[in-house]
């Protein structure tokens, strides 16, 4: 069996290919040169980047059989996350291979800030002793304020505070409780900007937070304060940076980011108050080689067709490990559920019931949703395109969870209407120290049975010799029944019985079965990993 094929479109450490390891294809191609991209994604099932290679609609189009985009960085601007999605393929980044780097530079350019050091190295390289000009200021006891308290507003809360310095922060997502633990002031957003010494701006960059800081904002801050920004360009208006740096408004600035990345022309740049960097943010040998190889494994993960829990086109995040047993048992419920539905689906509950609803499990919403469509749609599915499948079927789609579980510790349930008025359901659970997958109900009934490749569902009236009818027609056919379970809730009511199968049975024996035993519902459902 052929390899899966990896491009490598932009140089790499060595480390990232060695986290492929030896089950791939890799091959290395300049991903700037449109032509040759466009021709390698072709066959391409994967494709490492970093910030140059263009992965557009078009090129996406072309890449049939692409499973995963993966940029070993943060950035995302070079990605069209909607095409992406569109065609199934998930989209991977490395969010936190940089968080130590991008930090540590902060903190760089708020020492360089307060000691002058970019325009005295400038002075003393021209031959200018300019003790004097350059006097400049303690960070012991002033005061940082930090916009948005992530994980990289931490990481630097940390480190200013060895400097003995007051942290004060605005973040509306963060909690009075997790400030505490970090010792952190929250403030509004005014009262950061009017209380601090130095800013620093760790804010995604959205419609919302482009030009946060303008001229009304940096009117607040004090004459001799500084601001820092080394997460987006544009987060700052530049013009207006401009204005209140030549005014004497606020004391300096440190940019690593601009709106227009090379920033030439800028008069930013002209100005001996602001210390600039070229976007170094991540440009440190530790982060790109944390970058590449967290890449590698997320390929890895993704074309084992697992879950990659930090996909930015996959809802949900960290999967908790009590959630993770989950993922693979509600697939399969995904599966016999749409193997039962003999109309189109409108509508389907996701239940979960147990102790687990106390973690984050929305992901079992995806994982349900993708064993639903794997068997009947035409287009590849994936955790990525399964809720916009079910959009765009018109299917409504609810997640309802009950930390109550009566007869097991946790219970998975996918409950559905059909669009001819019927409603199916099927029940799943894991068992023991093996955490074996079971069925445990159907359409009502109480059932426990291990999860199969080959299952056969019938329902019908009880009445005595049934099943000698169907198992002598199967035995007769060559197919061996593994096990079997009979369910009914009366004497000669309706009953349901699940057999598991070692072998697929053919469509015309089904038929056969289903008249000799006048069966109201005969179904087989062929479980695929």
């Amino acid at each position: 069996m052929a390899k899966p094929i990896v491009l490598i479109a932009e140089e790499l450490s060595p480390a990232t290919v060695e986290a492929l390891g030896p089950d791939f294809d890799v091959r290395s191609i300049d991903g700037t040169d449109r032509g040759l991209l466009l021709a390698a994604l072709a066959d391409a099932n994967a494709i490492l980047i970093r910030s140059a290679t263009q992965l557009d609609e078009e090129a996406i189009a072309v890449a049939k059989h692409l499973k995963v985009i993966a940029r070993a960085g943060v950035g995302l601007d070079n990605v069209d996350i909607k095409a992406a999605t569109t065609a199934g393929v998930m989209v991977v980044n490395a969010p936190t291979s940089n968080i130590i780097s991008a930090a540590e530079l902060t903190v760089g350019h708020i020492l360089a800030l307060a000691r002058h050091i970019s325009p005295a190295h400038s002075a003393l390289a021209n031959g200018q002793w300019k003790r004097s000009k350059y006097t400049g200021t303690e960070l012991f006891e002033k005061t940082v304020g930090i916009i948005g308290l992530g994980r990289i507003g931490a990481l630097i809360t940390a480190r200013m505070q060895a400097f003995g310095m007051r942290i004060v922060a605005f973040d509306p997502y963060v909690t009075a409780a997790r400030a505490q633990q970090l010792g952190v002031t929250l403030l509004t957003f005014d009262e950061v900007l009017e209380q601090s010494d130095f800013i620093t701006i760790h804010m995604p960059k959205t419609p919302e937070t482009t030009g946060m800081i303008s001229d009304a904002q940096l009117a607040l801050m004090k004459p001799t304060a500084y601001i820092v920004n080394v997460a987006r360009g544009g987060l700052i208006d530049e013009d207006a940076l401009y204005r209140a740096l030549t005014t004497g408004v606020i004391a300096g600035a440190g940019l690593d980011v601009f709106v227009h990345e090379p920033p030439t022309g800028s008069p930013l740049l002209a100005l001996e108050n602001v210390v600039v960097t070229p976007h170094l943010g991540a440009s440190t040998d530790e982060a790109q080689e944390k970058a590449g190889v967290s890449v590698a494994k997320s390929v890895r993960l993704a074309l084992a067709g697992e879950l990659v829990p930090d996909a930015v086109n996959v809802a949900g995040g960290v999967i908790d490990p009590s959630v993770r047993p989950g993922i693979p048992l509600m697939e399969k419920l995904g599966q016999v559920f749409s193997g039962l539905a003999n109309s189109p689906i409108t509508s389907v509950d996701i239940e979960v019931r147990g102790e687990i609803v106390a973690f984050d499990v929305s992901v079992l919403k995806l994982a349900a949703l993708k064993g639903m469509f794997s068997n009947v749609v035409s287009e590849s599915v994936s955790y990525v395109n399964a809720p916009l499948l079910a959009e765009q079927r018109g299917i409504v789609v609810r997640t309802l969870t009950d930390a109550v579980s009566d007869d097991y510790r946790n219970v998975l349930t996918i409950r559905g209407a059909l669009s001819n008025g019927s409603q199916i359901s099927v029940s799943g659970t894991l068992t023991g120290t093996r955490q074996t997958e079971k069925l445990i109900e159907i359409n009502g009934y109480d059932v426990e049975v291990p999860i199969a490749e080959h299952l056969i569902v019938m329902i019908y009236t009880d009445r005595p010799g049934i099943v000698a009818i169907y198992g002598r027609e199967f035995g007769e056919a060559g197919i061996n029944i593994a096990g079997m379970q009979i369910s009914r809730r009366e004497a000669g009511g309706q009953a349901l019985s699940i057999l598991t199968v070692d072998s697929p049975v053919p469509e015309g024996l089904l038929e056969t079965v289903r008249v000799a035993i006048d069966a109201d519902l005969l179904h087989e459902i062929d479980i695929t990993a």
